[in-house]
């Protein structure tokens, strides 16, 4: 004999669109009555669920209707607070809900007064104070106090969870007395008040009117006294989204048994609340509604049978293919992540080809929703993307925080010009004269990164800066020197939040805080100031910058409504209760949905199951309900990417019962991934590779020895530099490399040659060079002591010489010769006289000089050229002929000493002879004269791939056309 009926408790299937299934319902019970729906209150879980029943109720309006109260519960994931309607007027006072910013801080400063986190940082503390006040609020929701914690049988624990679980105590002891001080209770105190509260009245005083309770989930105990009380009383009406009434008695009951609770299951919660409401599932009636079409009803079926407990999944191979069909869905697996958006995008662009359809994305992936939206913008669609993005992510986000991090860096060059080039500094009308001086000062940090801090920047400019980029930047640098100075010193969160506010608007404007992102950002900004009046945190400007990070990353900012009227994206808390013709469900694999949350460092999983709260499976069986209410869509794409920007993935555990059910989905009809593909794919005939092949009246009559190597090995790159005067920058702040180390030796080489090679004056020469303010500590550091070392053995090496007759007479000497109307010049480092007056010809290298194989394969012509060049006189007051060819390295040899000379020669071949040295060298040289200079031979990038090293492959496309014909 069936139960009787005692209490109002209906759901709405999934293959049945919540809102409007609600709506038809309600005009079917109120009838033609204006009053009787207008003094109606029907309470949903969330402000976007308030948003998509009042759209119903206007689909249905035809010739107008007075709609009924629609009040938010709220939902303390959105940070959403009770609606006002609900408030209590009169009776109990309650006190006001503390500022959530506030409270963490306060925590934080409590946990820090108490020594509770060894050798932790500030930042950490507030990192592990916010999840304790997440501990608090489940607590509280739950139903538990200090008193049920002391209950817990901890003798199972480790030492680390009983030392965290006397941490929790002692703050659930302190924590309402600071309170209690303030004349506030926690957010989650006031909710349970509240409902509290109303649910009393009501028991007492049932409102006239209809009260519905529709698609709330929550399981919090005074939530589920709250709906039996609505559910009870005679106009009152209890709406759930997605019970799954035909689920097997037997399955019903293994959610919740003795021994364990299937968390993971999407029925779980439901069950959970039903228990806490003292209704049995035979009581739930089926809210069929009226008007608002049926999907597809055997698909729903299908997916409650994928989702069924493991005990129960060996029945699927008993059930007929028509129950294991997924009707209507398709899916697909795309190889990364980019082609998975590319896909989404093309196929909501789709949807909406057929009129007033509506689409959307879900997912709970916040990059994949990026992507997506931004691919929609190349057919100017703007996607409503209604969980919005995290602050630290957007330009008022990122142009605070790239200041606060600046700060605690020291404001290295890169981080310094990302501030100087963000899009929000110096915007309008003096936008291009701020830019003109940042790229000034832009050329003058280009190279090895200089001392720490702004003083080491201004040295830098005032020591290498053209006089505009001196001029500029001694005004431009005002604001963020003195938040520099300020930062430095401050010790309280305030200070530092004061000189951020200061600096920031100074570079930005007041524009700065415009608009709905600049707004939320300043919002921010005057909580945390607010919360900081209650105590000062002690934060360092590295503990300031994390601290602000933590903060942006946690603040999600959602753009107010109004882009595309049919196309949305929704993360999993948006979509609740919503409903579209066409959905994608994106990102469906392991880690993103269900996504992996982080465990719980204060309360152990054993303690949480005493305290029958729910553990962090709870979290994966209400993703796994969310993808259930999402299958109930007309029509479904569910796509998947093999490889993100981690590396390959693992499909979704919900993917694959899906999958295994229905052995194998469906592909879509239209081939997405070919279609998507071609988007990009350019059409007409290919385009054949570009030849740089000038007049030869064009081409230079002039040339360098070391553009000889530059032209065998990579004739481009000589062609980029020589013929149109391209130079590849260095990167501001970069370690020092080959280039700027050997500019540096050679300086102070070339200073010693002109003191006449004094044995005293190399040391002081090197210690002067590197006595350079501009210069960073860890350069000079590591730099000196090897130049040094160096630099005894050089000494070394010359007066050895010196004993032996061999004399240094030029340094940093220049000469050329002429052939076939083209100059060859060159500057020997160092030339010597030698004891039989033959000439030594010297290059100095701070790496290793070149070996056998290249020096033979002639792409070390550098000394024999210049060897040439002494034969033929053309180095001025040079008489002789070059006979010794050496290369002085301030490298060293395994564990030898730095320094060391070694012989350009090789021991066999015409390479291996000092008569013959020099005619070897100029061989090359006069195969790369008719060919490229004196000839019509293009400049091809990269001949000899093994012997370039250039800066323009990327202007010749060179990884595009290599090993390509035409």
């Amino acid at each position: 004999m069936p139960e009787r009926r005692t209490v109002a408790v209906s759901s709405i299937a999934p293959h049945r669109p919540f809102a409007d299934t609600l709506v038809d319902g309600v005009l079917r019970m109120q009838g033609a009555s204006a009053a009787a729906l207008a003094g109606g209150l029907i309470i949903v879980p969330n402000n976007r669920a308030r948003t998509a029943v009042i759209e119903a109720f206007v689909r249905r309006s035809e010739k107008g209707l007075l709609l009924p109260r629609i009040v938010a519960i709220g939902d303390p994931e959105l940070n959403e607070r009770i609606g006002g309607a609900l408030d209590p007027m009169g009776g109990e006072t309650i006190p006001p809900a503390i500022d959530p910013i506030e409270r963490e801080l306060l925590i934080a400063k409590l946990l820090h007064d108490m020594d509770a986190i060894a050798d932790g940082s500030m930042v950490m503390t507030i990192r592990l104070a916010a999840d304790m006040a997440r501990v608090i609020d489940q607590l509280a929701i739950e139903g538990k106090s200090l008193r049920d914690l002391k209950k817990v049988d901890d003798s199972s624990l480790s030492d680390h969870w009983d030392k965290a679980l006397q941490i929790v105590a002692d703050v659930l002891k302190r924590w309402p007395k600071i309170c209690e001080a303030r004349g506030v209770v926690d957010l989650s105190v006031r909710r349970n008040r509240l409902l509290g509260a109303l649910a009393n009245r009501w028991r007492d005083a049932p409102p006239k009117g209809f009260v519905i309770a529709a698609g709330i989930s929550m399981t919090a105990p005074v939530v589920a006294q709250l709906l039996r009380v609505i559910a009870q009383m005679p106009n009152g009406q209890v709406v759930l989204a997605g019970l799954d009434l035909s689920l097997a008695d037997d399955a019903w009951e293994a959610l919740i048994s003795e021994d364990r609770a299937l968390e993971t299951h999407p029925q779980y919660h439901l069950r959970l609340l039903l228990d806490r409401m003292g209704v049995s599932r035979a009581l739930v009636e089926d809210w069929s509604g009226g008007k608002a079409a049926a999907r597809n009803e055997a698909r729903a079926q299908a997916v409650s049978h994928a989702m069924a407990p493991a005990a129960f999944t060996p029945e699927w191979e008993a059930l007929p293919p028509e129950q294991r069909r997924l009707k209507g869905v398709h899916a697909l697996t795309l190889p990364t992540a980019a082609d998975e958006a590319q896909v989404i995008a093309l196929a909501l662009r789709q949807a909406i080809e057929t009129p007033e359809h509506r689409a959307a994305l879900i997912t709970p992936n916040r990059q994949l929703a990026n992507r997506v939206s931004t691919l929609l913008k190349r057919w100017s669609i703007r996607a409503d993307d209604s969980a919005g993005q995290p602050l630290s992510a957007l330009p008022e986000g990122t142009l605070l925080l790239a200041l606060a991090d600046g700060v605690a860096a020291g404001f290295d060059p890169a981080s310094l010009l990302g501030i100087l080039k963000h899009p929000l500094v110096a915007k309008g009308e003096t936008r291009l004269a701020w830019l003109d001086g940042t790229r000034a000062v832009d050329l003058a940090l280009r190279g090895p990164k200089p001392r720490s801090g702004l003083g080491g920047i201004t040295h830098l400019v005032e020591s290498k800066g053209s006089d505009a980029a001196q001029a500029w930047w001694g005004e431009a640098s005002e604001p963020i020197l003195a938040y520099e100075a300020t930062a430095m010193t401050a010790v309280g969160l305030g200070q530092h939040l004061n000189a951020l506010v200061e600096c920031a608007t100074a570079l930005a404007g007041e524009g700065l805080w415009a608009g709905a992102e600049g707004r939320a950002a300043s919002q921010l900004l005057a909580d945390l100031l607010a919360a900081e009046a209650g105590g000062t945190l002690a934060l360092n400007v590295q503990d300031f910058a994390a601290f602000l990070r933590f903060q942006f990353d946690r603040l999600a900012v959602r753009p107010p409504e109004g882009g595309h009227p049919r196309i949305a994206i929704w993360g999993l808390l948006e979509a609740k209760l919503q409903s579209v013709d066409f959905a994608v469900l994106g990102g469906l694999n392991e880690g993103d949905w269900p996504q992996a949350y982080a465990p719980d460092p204060w309360l152990a999983p054993a303690l949480r199951h005493q305290l029958n709260m729910p553990g962090l499976d709870y979290r994966i069986g209400v993703a796994a309900h969310d993808l259930v209410s999402a299958m109930g869509t007309a029509s479904l794409l569910l796509t998947r990417a093999e490889r993100n920007e981690a590396g390959p993935t693992t499909p979704s555990r919900f993917w694959l019962r899906l999958n295994t059910l229905a052995k194998g989905f469906d592909a879509p009809e239209l081939n997405l991934a070919a279609l998507a593909r071609a988007l990009d794919h350019a059409q007409g005939p290919r385009a054949r590779r570009p030849v740089f092949a000038p007049p030869i009246a064009d081409r230079p009559r002039k040339i360098s020895v070391t553009q000889v190597e530059t032209l065998r090995a990579d004739p481009y790159a000589y062609y980029a530099r020589a013929m149109l005067g391209l130079e590849a920058l260095k990167r501001p702040g970069e370690e020092p490399d080959g280039a700027w180390r050997g500019t540096f030796l050679h300086a102070i080489l070339a200073d010693w040659g002109e003191d006449g090679f004094k044995p005293g004056a190399l040391i002081p020469l090197l210690r002067k060079g590197f006595d350079d303010s501009a210069l960073h500590p860890v350069v000079q550091a590591l730099w000196l002591p090897r130049f040094e070392e160096a630099a005894e053995s050089f000494i070394a090496f010359v007066e050895e010489g010196r004993a032996e007759g061999r004399v240094p007479i030029k340094t940093e000497h220049r000469g050329e010769i002429a052939r076939g109307g083209v100059t060859l010049h060159g500057r020997a480092d160092r030339i010597d006289r030698m004891p039989d007056g033959r000439l030594a010809i010297v290059d100095y290298k701070t790496g290793a000089p070149p070996d056998k194989k290249k020096t033979e394969a002639g792409f070390a012509l550098q000394l024999g050229l210049l060897g040439k060049i002494a034969d033929e006189k053309g180095f001025a007051d040079v008489v002789g002929n070059a006979r010794v060819f050496e290369h002085w390295s301030q490298g060293r040899i395994k564990s030898d000493p730095y320094g060391y000379f070694k012989s350009a020669l090789v021991k066999e071949g015409p390479a291996s002879e000092p008569e013959s040295f020099a005619e070897f060298a100029m061989s090359f040289f006069n195969d790369v004269l008719d060919q490229y200079l004196l000839g019509d031979e293009p400049f091809i990038a990269k001949l000899h791939p093994d012997y370039a090293f250039s800066d323009y492959d990327h202007l010749m496309r060179y990884e595009e056309w290599r090993g390509r014909d035409v």
